[in-house]
């Protein structure tokens, strides 16, 4: 009877002292006392550039394959078509840029099994994920080049060299 009587003369908690007159419902009155918030750690790092993945060197390869990639898809279709290259063009402009397209696809794929070899994962997706269809096309590329120069190969019995010559552009 004791205990009872202290317990009813004990002052009441905050918590039920703040319900008020008409306070809300006792399970809520006895809520375990909010404990100070810990401290949010976060770590930022900056872009991963092991992979040569800068920003500059990004934007070339996205510009490089961009521009490339259907130059390539415009030099097999003539290729099948016609058993020779692309023209060589004014002052030889069209045959060197489909020669440095060629370049650059296989320099983009070379880059792409780089980093897959080096982090486990292919290039970075880059600005509006442009990298990373830039690679998938530079892929893409390489196996339509197979397949065009192997059928080449079959049917005419020789793959046209860099350079023009004389039973294409002769």
């Amino acid at each position: 009877m004791q205990a009872s009587r202290m317990l009813l003369l004990s002052p009441l908690p905050p918590s039920i002292s703040r319900m008020g007159l008409f306070g809300s419902s006792p399970s809520l009155a006895f809520t375990k006392p909010k404990s100070p918030r810990s401290p949010k750690i976060t770590a930022m790092t900056k872009e991963d550039t092991d992979a040569g993945g800068n920003g500059t060197v990004e934007k070339a390869g996205i510009a490089g394959g961009l521009i490339s990639t259907p130059v390539i898809a415009w030099s097999l279709f003539t290729l099948k078509t016609t058993g020779c290259g692309l023209p060589p063009g004014p002052g030889g402009s069209i045959g060197a840029l489909e020669g440095v397209s060629y370049l650059v696809v296989v320099g983009i794929v070379g880059w792409s099994i780089y980093t897959k070899a080096k982090t486990g994962s292919g290039l970075p997706n880059g600005p509006f994920g442009l990298l990373g269809a830039v690679e998938g096309l530079s892929y893409l590329a390489v196996v339509a080049i197979v397949v065009v120069f192997g059928l080449q190969y079959v049917e005419q019995g020789y793959i046209p060299g860099p350079l023009p010559a004389d039973q294409c552009f002769g």
